[in-house]
C-alpha cells in the first residue's frame, strides 16, 4: 500500500482532517510560504498528529535542527535549499527520519540510502507547493524507492501511483481551496485515491 503525506496543514482541523483520512505523514511548513507556520504554531500541531510529522524547511543550517527539533517535537525533516544534505545528516544524527527532495530532472548525487528521496516539480522561484506535474518517467528511472510529489491531488493519484509505483506520493497545494486554506473533503479523497489504487 502507498505512503501517504499531507503537506502544509496550518490548524488543528486540518491535522484532523488528516488523521481521519488515514494520512500516513503530515508536513508543517517552517519556510516562506502561504503555509508557513512559526515554531510555536508547530509544537502546537504536532501532538495532534498520529502520523508521522515532517518539518518542512528551506535553507536550514545544519547547526539549527536540534533546536527546530527540541522546539516542536516532530519526527522527520525534509530540508530543501542550501544546506539539504548536511540539515539531513544532522536530523538523522538525532533519530529522525530524513524525506530529501530532488528537483525531478536534476542530476542526483548518491545520498544516504536511509534517506527517503521526494521527487517534486523544479522551479526557479519555489522549492515546492507549485500544483505542476512533470513527466513521471523521470522517478521511474532513480531505481530506488521515491516519494512522488508535484500537482498531485484527488483527480490524479491513482494515475501517478499506476504509471510509477512510488512507494509514496505527497500533497499540498493540490488539496486547498486557497492559498494555504485546506479543503478537508480534497484530503479525504486524496488519501482514500492513493490507498486504494
Amino acid at each position: 500500500m502507498t505512503w501517504v503525506k499531507v503537506c502544509g496543514l496550518r490548524t488543528p482541523a486540518d491535522v484532523v482532517a488528516a488523521n481521519e483520512a488515514g494520512a500516513d505523514a503530515v508536513g508543517f511548513v517552517l519556510a516562506d510560504s502561504p503555509r508557513q507556520l512559526t515554531l510555536i504554531q508547530a509544537k502546537e500541531l504536532v501532538p495532534l498528529s498520529g502520523a508521522l510529522t515532517v518539518l518542512v524547511t528551506v535553507d536550514l543550517p545544519a547547526g539549527e535542527v536540534p533546536d527546530i527539533f527540541r522546539a516542536t517535537g516532530a519526527d522527520a525533516l525534509q530540508p530543501h535549499g542550501a544546506f539539504q544534505l548536511e540539515a539531513g545528516s544532522a536530523a538523522s544524527k538525532l533519530g529522525k527520519q530524513v524525506i530529501l527532495p530532488v528537483p525531478a530532472g536534476s542530476d542526483i548525487t548518491p545520498v544516504d540510502q536511509e534517506f527517503i528521496l521526494l521527487m517534486d516539480t523544479p522551479s526557479k522561484v519555489h522549492h515546492g507547493g507549485t500544483g505542476k506535474t512533470f513527466d513521471w518517467d523521470l522517478a521511474k528511472s532513480l531505481g530506488r524507492p521515491v516519494v512522488l510529489a508535484g500537482g498531485l491531488g484527488p483527480n490524479n493519484v491513482a494515475d501517478a501511483i499506476a504509471a510509477v509505483r512510488p512507494w509514496g506520493v505527497d500533497a499540498s497545494s493540490g488539496l486547498e481551496l486557497s492559498h494555504g486554506v485546506k479543503d478537508h473533503e480534497r484530503i479525504r479523497l486524496y488519501v482514500e485515491r492513493a490507498k486504494t489504487a
